[in-house]
């Protein structure tokens, strides 16, 4: 019997595919996705034919926003989210794979003559370790190559300065995070780390977006050790739990799958390997303070739990902290709820804690106020109906 392939350095096999990617077109890394044609006019050709991806996360994108495309590749979704954000905006793709980065930076500026401006950039580095720059590091090894065991210290030394003083990506530095089937290709012990990292570069009220290939059913390692189905995006995956459970416990709040193929992108061993996209947001972080604020929740359902533990009933005025008051009648549970704000506002120099583990109604008199004892005709003012 043959003894099977073992995949010893996931990376080294995921350059080699990517590489030879980054040359000619390979039709098995990337699933059909229908991009809006009017943001692809201004990119190059041979960007357009090396693209790799199971979704469009592009499509996230605000005007103004700075946004961080982890994995870049050829720089396809980077160029549209250019334009999705505009001249007020930025946009900064990272890879560690020469052969792409070449191709990216080499379309940049065809891409920002053909707009008349100039929004993007590439840097290099892994996307589980965002502190460290790799042109930076490179720059630094080809004046002091590593030679022995004292050059190695000196060289830990100076990736240690370059995340402290120049990290690839600053803290809270950015407004929305994408990537396009690129975390599946994240060795399994850094999975951890990338989702963290994720986390330390957004902003308070940060948004991620991430396309990627997730599983059915947990992947057995001898589907991990193959190298062919590890740089195809497939043994890597996370399980479709596994991710949602990540995010969450890595402090996101507002986790959705905004779409899931129903149709897999590959079967393996009768385990499916479907495209998804997940959102999230940042900013359920902080103390709690008491505002008077209510919310109700609008429905359908009888109940439900957010990500801070609160448990809301249909129609039942349920008190919460300002914080919570924020994050409950904003994107993206606005729809689903109803702010029942003070009609005398706490100034926040005044507001007091708020025991945030507890979930109790909110009697009408909180809000209105204990003295409230107003009377009004019917409709006396415009809107009432």
């Amino acid at each position: 019997m043959e003894t099977p392939v073992r995949l010893r350095d996931p990376e080294m096999a995921v350059r080699e595919r990517y590489a030879a990617a980054a040359q000619s077109r390979e039709a098995a890394l990337c699933c059909a996705v229908d991009y809006d044609p009017q943001y692809l006019q201004v990119i190059p050709e041979e960007v357009l034919e090396r693209d790799y991806g199971c979704g469009d996360p592009s499509r996230y994108v605000r005007e103004g926003d700075v946004v961080l495309d982890l994995g870049s590749g050829g720089g396809k979704v980077c160029f549209i989210a250019s334009q999705l954000a505009g001249p007020k905006g930025r946009v900064i793709g990272i890879d560690v794979n020469d052969e792409m980065l070449a191709l990216a930076r080499r379309a940049a500026p065809v891409v920002a003559e053909r707009l008349g401006f100039a929004n993007v950039e590439f840097r290099r580095g892994r996307i589980q370790d965002l502190s460290l720059d790799f042109d930076r590091l490179d720059a630094w090894l080809e004046r002091n190559p590593v030679k022995n065991s004292m050059d190695l210290a000196a060289l830990e030394s100076e990736q240690a300065r370059l995340r402290r003083e120049a990290a690839l990506v600053a803290d809270q530095s950015v407004d929305l995070i994408v990537s396009n089937c690129v975390l599946n290709l994240v060795r399994e012990s850094d999975k951890q780390q990338l989702v963290r990292e994720i986390f330390r570069v957004l902003k308070i009220g940060g948004r991620i977006a991430i396309s990627d290939i997730v599983s059915d059913e947990p992947v057995p390692q001898h589907l991990k050790d193959d190298p062919e189905l590890w740089s195809g995006c497939i043994s890597g995956a996370f399980h479709e739990l596994e991710l949602l459970r990540a995010l969450e416990a890595a402090g996101f709040h507002g986790i959705a799958v905004d779409k899931w193929e129903p149709e897999a992108f590959a079967v393996v061993q009768g385990i499916e390997f479907r495209s998804v996209t997940v959102t999230a947001h940042k900013g359920k972080q902080g103390p709690c303070y008491e505002g008077n604020e209510a919310v109700i929740y609008a429905g359908p359902w009888r109940r439900v739990e957010d990500d801070d533990g609160h448990m809301l009933e249909r129609g039942v005025r349920t008190a919460v902290c300002a914080k919570t008051f924020q994050i409950l009648t904003s994107a993206p549970y606005a729809s689903e709820t109803i702010a029942v704000p003070p009609r005398v506002p706490i100034p926040e120099n005044e507001r007091k804690g708020f025991d945030c583990s507890r979930t109790t109604p909110r009697s009408p008199r909180e809000t209105k106020g204990l003295e409230y004892r107003e009377t009004r005709e019917p409709c006396a003012s415009e809107g009432c109906c």
